[in-house]
């Protein structure tokens, strides 16, 4: 079933979006995504993301700009006529019909004959790991059965992409992560591109060959999710994606960033020298430990009460009080946690801290 073909890429050049109350909902936006990679939407709400998702599929009409998928420019095409697969929050599922006639409806939009349908079915019933409930009513099933089967449908007639605004929305975290792992290991089963809407990262991460972390109806950076994580382009993207310390940078000297807590060892962004702002290290709390303040390190030990630690199971947040009154936040093993009301020192690798100036 794999789908290993140039014309499911995706080509976004240019395009924006003004609707006709003069609302914003795109900027001038272009975004690459390779054929057969799962690229995620991430944002909070009102970023652009379900906006350019509906664009992409012909929803709705861009003020300016192209689309195009493979070789083929689709700005002007109808929604019918791009051989896109649609997966909504809600599933859309037909309720008065069994899981196999949900699974078997767009195929007889289609115009495939019987015994194709029949073979499709069966074919999707399996890749889905429902067979057992093909005669099933859609409403018998979990909400992690139903967003299966409203994936099912939406692959059943070979669509060139799979485009999915926030399908597990609606349910909780463990089950989005087994759904989301699901979801993954179905995608890259068919070798489908897919582009995906979400503002939970950690669902990106699960997810994603690639992600465009958007805010205010721009795409503000598009990378892997490990070298987005690693090295966010900007205050925003570092905060949106987990858990962020930064301090504010008084000024830069050479390798040093000069602090309220004295000189401090970064890793600078090349861009950095390009940029305008006021600079800020990014330290993620598990590249803080706490050590001896008596003891030699390679780099700085800052002093710092322990104020509040978090049980989260496996692991800890501590809450670390600066000596200008601001807090870290340091993550630690559930038996390595100091007490609340210690004092010590707490440091990190230079290379694990983050010069970002917007």
């Amino acid at each position: 079933m794999a789908v290993n073909s140039e014309a499911n890429s995706i080509s976004i050049s240019d395009l924006s979006l003004t609707f006709p109350n003069g609302f914003v909902g795109l900027k001038s936006t272009g975004l690459q995504i390779q054929s057969g990679h799962f690229c995620t939407l991430l944002g909070p709400s009102g970023s652009g993301k379900t906006t350019l998702l509906r664009a992409i599929a012909g929803l709705i009409t861009p003020t300016t700009g192209r689309i195009r998928i493979g070789n083929t420019d689709v700005t002007d095409l109808p929604v019918q006529a791009r051989n896109i697969g649609f997966v909504f929050q809600n599933y859309a599922l037909f309720p008065h019909m069994s899981v196999a006639e949900n699974i078997e409806y767009p195929l007889k939009l289609h115009n495939w004959k019987v015994d194709a349908r029949k073979a499709r079915v069966k074919e999707i019933l399996d890749l889905i790991e429902l067979p057992h409930a093909a005669g099933n009513a859609v409403g018998q099933l979990s909400g992690g059965q139903q967003q299966r089967v409203a994936i099912g449908r939406a692959l059943a007639y070979k669509p060139s992409l799979l485009l999915l605004d926030e399908p597990m929305g609606a349910l909780d975290r463990r089950l989005r992560q087994q759904l989301g792992a699901e979801l993954r290991a179905i995608q890259q089963r068919t070798g489908i591109t897919a582009v995906y809407v979400t503002h939970d990262q950690e669902e990106a991460f699960i997810l994603s060959d690639r992600i465009a972390v958007m805010a205010h109806g721009e795409i503000l950076q598009y990378s892997t999710p490990a070298d987005l994580y690693a090295r966010p382009g900007s205050r925003f993207v570092a905060e949106f994606l987990g858990e962020a310390n930064l301090i504010d940078v008084q000024s830069v000297a050479g390798d040093m960033a000069v602090t309220a807590y004295g000189p401090l060892p970064f890793t600078a962004i090349e861009t950095l020298h390009a940029r305008h702002g006021q600079p800020s290290l990014l330290v993620r709390p598990e590249d803080i430990r706490f050590v001896d303040s008596g003891s030699n390190h390679p780099t700085p030990v800052l002093q710092a009460e322990v104020t509040r630690t978090l049980f989260l199971g496996s692991r800890c947040l501590v809450s670390a009080k600066m000596k200008d009154g601001k807090t870290l936040t340091v993550e630690c093993g559930k038996s390595d946690a100091p007490r609340e009301g210690t004092t010590g020192g707490v440091t990190w690798a230079s290379s694990a801290a983050i010069m970002l100036v917007k």
